[in-house]
C-alpha cells in the first residue's frame, strides 16, 4: 500500500510497517474485513474512519466481492495469469484461490512493498504452485517488470491480467502512478486487461478532507491521493474499455441485481488492451 515511498531504505521501512504502535493500513483493511491480523492501533484509527464513514465496512466487502466476479471474467475472457498490485493482507478469497478454483494452472504474483503485508503473504502462501510474491510497486514499473519471480512466472507474450484494488488511491500524482500503469500495461501481450477499484469523493465532497486526513498521518506523508471518477477513467487511456464501464462497485457485473443498489464511494471497472 506504501509502495511509492521508493527511496526508503530497507530498515526504515522494516522498522515502520512492523511497528504495533503505528498504524497499518493492511491490518485496518483486515480489521474492515472482520480479519485477526490487526492490533489495537489500527483498530482505533479504523474506528475513526467508521465514525466519519460507517459504509467503509461494507466497501471492503464490496471490494472482495468485485475481486470475486473481476477475476471469473477474466477467466471467461482466456486470462490465465494476474499481477495483482498492491494485494494486501491475504484474505478469503484472495486472487489465486479464487483462480485456481477456475483453472488449476493459472498463476498469480502479489506485488507490495508492505513488509507486514510481504511476510504475511509469504508465509501463508508457503509456495503455493503457480503463485509468487514480490516486493515491488506499480511507481517502480521497470523494477517491477524486470523481477525474475515476475518473469519466471509470467508470460508477457500471453494476456494478463493487472489489478489494481484498493491501492492507486494511495499513490499520489507526483509518485507517477498513472505512467506506472501505462509502462506495465505496454509491456503486456494484446487481450491483457487492467482491473481497478478505487475511492473517489464526487457523490460525498464532504468526506474528502476528514478522510484524507486521516490517511496522511497513517501514511506519514503530506501528499493527497484523493481523485474524482474522471481521474480514474484516466488509467483506462488507450484501452478498450469492458461494460459497464466504470462504475460502484456493486453494479459491475452484478451476481445478484438487489446486491447492485447498494452504494459507497468506491468504484471499479476494467479495461482490455486491444
Amino acid at each position: 500500500m506504501r509502495g511509492w515511498v521508493v527511496a526508503e531504505g530497507e530498515g526504515a521501512r522494516a522498522e515502520r510497517d512492523l511497528d504495533r504502535t503505528v498504524p497499518n493500513v493492511a491490518r485496518m483493511n483486515d480489521y474492515f474485513l472482520g480479519g485477526k491480523d490487526n492490533f489495537a492501533v489500527d483498530r482505533e484509527v479504523a474506528d475513526a474512519l467508521l465514525e466519519l464513514a460507517p459504509e467503509i465496512k461494507p466497501m471492503a466487502e464490496q471490494m472482495q466481492d468485485f475481486r470475486r466476479r473481476l477475476v471469473r471474467y477474466l477467466l471467461g475472457e482466456g486470462v490465465r495469469q494476474f499481477l495483482d498490485l498492491g494485494s494486501g493482507l491475504p484474505t478469503r478469497d484472495a486472487t489465486h484461490q479464487i483462480a485456481h478454483a477456475v483453472d488449476g494452472s493459472a498463476r498469480v504474483v502479489y506485488v507490495n512493498t508492505d513488509l507486514v503485508v510481504l511476510a504475511h503473504a509469504r508465509a501463508l502462501l508457503g509456495g503455493a504452485p503457480g503463485t509468487a510474491v514480490v516486493d515491488g510497486c506499480v511507481t517502480a514499473a521497470k523494477a517491477l517488470l524486470a523481477d525474475p519471480s515476475v518473469r519466471g512466472l509470467l508470460d508477457f507474450d500471453k494476456p494478463v491480467g493487472v489489478l489494481a484494488l484498493g491501492t492507486l488511491q494511495f499513490l499520489p500524482d507526483v509518485a507517477g502512478p498513472y505512467a506506472g500503469v501505462r509502462e506495465v500495461m505496454a509491456a503486456l501481450a494484446p487481450g491483457s486487461h487492467l482491473g481497478i477499484a478505487h475511492v473517489v469523493f464526487d457523490g460525498r465532497p464532504d468526506l474528502a478532507q476528514p478522510i484524507v486526513e486521516i490517511y496522511q498521518r497513517v501514511l506519514s506523508t503530506e501528499e493527497d491521493g484523493a481523485r474524482t471518477t474522471g481521474d480514474v477513467l484516466r488509467y483506462f487511456d488507450g484501452l478498450e474499455a469492458v461494460a459497464p464501464g466504470l462504475v460502484h462497485l456493486p453494479r459491475w457485473r452484478p451476481d445478484n441485481p438487489l446486491a447492485a443498489r447498494a452504494a459507497g464511494f468506491m468504484v471499479g471497472g476494467a479495461a482490455r488492451k486491444p
